[in-house]
């Protein structure tokens, strides 16, 4: 039994006994034209369910106002959609869903609000 040590100064003989060393492995992430979708890539948040978010919570804040809580409600949708139409490249469906609902909420308030101040000034200012 012999044995042979390895050879760490030159590079191994080309296979088949050929001039060259072959072709360069593909570059990572899948193949010359970039990333595959869904492999390698981290998926991004969703920039419709972030704002529908905030604008759900400033709706809650200020209930007298239905354009915080109308633009939740509308981008809540639409970021639900472009998540599901993403394949998994968009996340963010639990904030998206969140907007929403705190859309809902706020425009509820707000005509709650409103028709309460409505009944208490007729009322107490009885002609």
């Amino acid at each position: 039994m012999s044995y042979e040590p390895p050879n760490y100064g030159s590079p191994p003989p080309p296979p088949g006994g050929g001039g060259g060393y072959g072709a360069p492995p593909p570059p990572p992430g899948g193949g010359y034209g970039g990333q595959q979708p869904g492999f390698g890539a981290q998926p991004q948040q969703s920039v419709m369910a972030l704002i529908s978010l905030i604008a759900g919570i400033i709706g809650i804040l200020s209930c007298c106002c239905f354009i915080p809580s109308g633009a939740a409600l509308v981008l809540g949708i639409l970021g639900k959609k472009e998540i599901a139409e993403s394949g998994g490249q968009k996340t963010g469906a639990g904030m998206a869903q969140a907007g929403f609902i705190l859309g809902i909420v706020g425009l509820v308030l707000g005509v709650g609000y409103w028709i309460f101040n409505i009944v208490w000034n007729v009322s107490v200012y009885d002609y």
